[in-house]
């Protein structure tokens, strides 16, 4: 049954509109981005199977590829490509609101930020977050791309950069696609190379993250290994 022909006080925008979206289950938020079914669904029940297909879970629905979710009976490219847009402009809005809350002086904060930037990614990237002295965000960066055994990390580039921003921290960070978040000797190497660099200018490494999906993010700190 096509939500058009439900009782006008279950359709979800009506709904919405009576008691906000908090009242809204993630079904029928979903369904009035969606707006209509396909043959024999709604929309609240084609968005219920997109949810399924991702495990109920909101957050995988988010990281899943562009492609992947085209291939969904009822979404498609065009679908698809709303929905990730609309992923992203939620993600930069919440980065916008740590970054605004002086964020980066709590260390969950800042595995907060780091989950909405690098989780699901499908390429390694590895990013530097400039801090001044008071431990607040002047820029982050992404400084290379690509597996840290295949892309090399330059010490003399993350130097020049800590220079241009007149940094006096950084919290360095990379993903991990595969889902494992242990560091590999290359990263333990990489993270004693860029510490002893950026000594040199008096720059303090902070900490060194690792993102790997949705779980928290490994800190070498924490680990000892910094």
């Amino acid at each position: 049954m096509a939500i058009t022909d439900w009782p006008e006080g279950d359709r979800p925008r009506e709904r919405l509109l009576r008691l906000g979206p908090g009242a809204l289950s993630d079904a029928e938020l979903l369904a009035i981005y969606l707006r209509v079914g396909v043959r024999g669904k709604s929309a609240v029940d084609l968005a219920r199977d997109l949810l399924q297909r991702y495990g109920g879970r909101l957050e995988k629905l988010v990281e899943a590829p562009l492609d992947d979710l085209a291939k969904v009976s009822g979404i498609g490219t065009a679908k698809a490509a709303q929905l990730k847009a609309s992923f992203e402009l939620a993600r930069r809005a919440l980065a916008q609101e740590l970054v605004a809350r002086d964020a980066f002086t709590s260390p969950g904060a800042v595995r907060d930020w780091l989950r909405l930037h690098l989780a699901g990614r499908p390429h390694e990237a590895f990013v530097a977050l400039w801090l001044d002295a008071q431990n607040r965000l002047i820029a982050s960066e992404e400084l290379f791309r690509g597996s840290l055994t295949g892309t090399s990390v330059y010490p003399r580039e993350v130097v020049k950069a800590a220079l241009r921003h007149n940094a006096a921290a950084v919290i360095l960070a990379h993903n991990h696609p595969s889902g494992v978040a242990e560091p590999s000797r290359a990263d333990e190497a990489i993270t004693r190379n860029l510490k002893d660099a950026l000594a040199l200018v008096e720059v303090k490494v902070l900490d060194h993250f690792i993102v790997a999906g949705t779980g928290n993010p490994l800190s070498f700190s924490e680990r000892g290994l910094l």
